[in-house]
């Protein structure tokens, strides 16, 4: 889980008032589809994690909110509303804080509606063992590492330095020796690392070899081999190691950890009740399309899904659900929501009303909108000979990462580096045409240099060879390097 970007000083906030339950909702839901909208604006300052996180939020709680919104009776709908909006928070410190912040954007209140949050306990596994916190890297946290784990022997597993808007983020998993014993085998400490306000990135192959960490009070800053750094503002790490509960810190931990429970005060479901057939084909068609821009979490699927296209399908969905929601009788509900669908269709374009279609169908209701026709598509191949000067010549950095051979879960994974570039239009196309976003990678390469320059906005981009043999990327003379002998997954053009 990446470190929550503070909220962009550029977006006006309206002053904060009272508000219902279910305005609240509505207003979270549009708020939810605006964010992620901006971030996806300029592919040239794309920020996956938002989208990520925006679209993350609606998985199990939009047909809570359709619930919610379907009955005329205020009174009820208030109620289902709150409730809603209270399981909503109980997802954890940061989901509630999500929340608040996002309505108070909207110009909305949700404190009010809420029961105080309670304190955050350490939990356990399925064992009974207690876990490992995540934890800010502050000096005092720090120090309660290194009687655990010896990091001047670690290595680097995985990089990965990512452009968020108007600032750098980066996640470093590394893997730590244990200084404590464990007697039963157990895969490998794996110490993650997600750091926020990156202001300096300097890691070469070499750089794989011992880490020097140094959380200061106003700057972290973190040593890899030979010449490798990382230095950014804030930060926070977590173990992600099977074994913790047997270290000095596992153990003082698991001595005021209360023991687990089968029991909880949180509802296991969310809240919900039936739906109408075309309120649950509603609620369908927004979830699945929730899911397609949650998908950008892959870095390798972020360039093939259409979140401008989805975000402008579904604009004023909080708004519409609520006004169709509120119908008196079952028949104008029902009515109301067949034309919500078919406002989103219209709102999406043929290309999302034929994906429309498909969801509708499989969900039982094929003739609530009329699917398009079929355009024709061009298949490009990589084995096609591109003129070089088809070849963009220059490219904006959006994410590179690099991740060490390792065996996971029993199977080899060899070596990898990963791009993803934002690229000019197309020679030929209109020179105010948007940017595109395009993601490749390879397999064992033979070098991989990034620096911070290779981040500053448009820069040249060379590439040496053939995209399915032998082939170099260099982005901003140097500043980013990749090359591989076994040619990459797709072509930059």
């Amino acid at each position: 889980m990446a470190i929550p970007a503070p909220p962009p000083s550029d977006v006006p906030r309206s002053p904060v008032r009272p508000a219902s339950a279910m305005s609240v909702l509505a207003a979270l839901l549009d708020r939810s589809l605006d964010r992620m909208a901006e971030a996806a604006a300029d592919v040239r300052l794309f920020d996956r994690e938002v989208i990520r996180a925006a679209s993350d939020v609606w998985d199990n709680n939009l047909f809570p909110l359709f619930w919610a919104a379907s009955t005329s009776d205020a009174g009820e709908r208030e109620r289902r509303a709150t409730t809603v909006l209270e399981w909503m928070a109980g997802l954890g410190k940061r989901r509630r804080g999500w929340m608040t912040e996002q309505a108070a954007i909207a110009g909305c209140d949700i404190e009010s509606l809420l029961a105080p949050a309670k304190p955050h306990t350490p939990g356990r596994d399925y064992l009974g063992h207690v876990m490992a916190p995540q934890c800010r890297l502050a000096p005092q946290n720090v120090d309660e590492l290194l009687p655990d784990y010896d990091l001047a022997t670690a290595s680097v597993r995985h990089l990965q330095v990512e452009r968020a808007g108007t600032h750098l983020t980066a996640f470093l998993q590394l893997v730590v020796d244990r200084k404590f014993v464990v007697t039963e085998p157990a895969p490998p400490a794996l110490l993650d690392v997600w750091l926020d306000g990156v202001t300096d990135i300097a890691f070469d192959l070499p750089d794989t070899q011992g880490v020097v960490l140094d959380a200061g009070v106003r700057e972290i800053e973190i040593s890899l081999g030979p010449g490798g750094r990382l230095h950014a503002t804030a930060g926070e790490y977590r173990l992600d190691d099977r074994s913790w509960h047997l270290s000095t810190a596992g153990r003082h931990a698991d001595a005021v950890t209360p023991p687990r429970t089968s029991r909880s005060s949180r509802p296991r479901r969310p809240p919900c009740g039936d739906l109408s057939p075309d309120t649950h084909a509603a609620a369908t068609l927004l979830r699945h399309s929730m899911l397609e821009l949650r998908s950008v979490r892959y870095a390798d699927h972020a360039d093939h899904i259409p979140v401008l296209k989805l975000c402008q399908a579904f604009s004023g969905a909080g708004e519409a659900i609520l006004a169709a929601g509120s119908q008196r009788g079952a028949r104008r509900r029902d009515a109301a929501f067949r034309d919500v669908i078919r406002t989103w269709a219209d709102q999406g374009g043929p290309q999302l009303s034929r994906w429309f279609a498909g969801i509708l169908k499989h969900a039982g209701r094929p003739d609530l909108i009329e699917e398009p026709p079929a355009a024709e598509r061009t298949r490009v191949s990589l084995t096609d000979t591109t003129p070089a000067s088809g070849e963009p010549k220059q490219a904006v950095l959006s994410m590179a990462s690099w991740t060490a051979a390792h065996t996971d879960y029993r199977s080899e994974r060899p070596a990898t580096a990963q791009l993803q570039l934002a690229l000019p239009p197309r020679p030929g196309e209109d020179s105010s045409a948007p940017w595109r976003l395009r993601t490749v990678s390879c397999t064992e390469p033979d070098a991989f240099h990034l620096d911070t320059v290779a981040f500053r906005g448009p820069g040249s981009l060379v590439q040496v060879g053939k995209p399915t043999a032998a082939c170099s990327l260099d982005l901003h003379q140097g500043a980013l390097l990749i090359a591989t002998s076994d040619g990459w997954s797709a072509s930059v053009n």
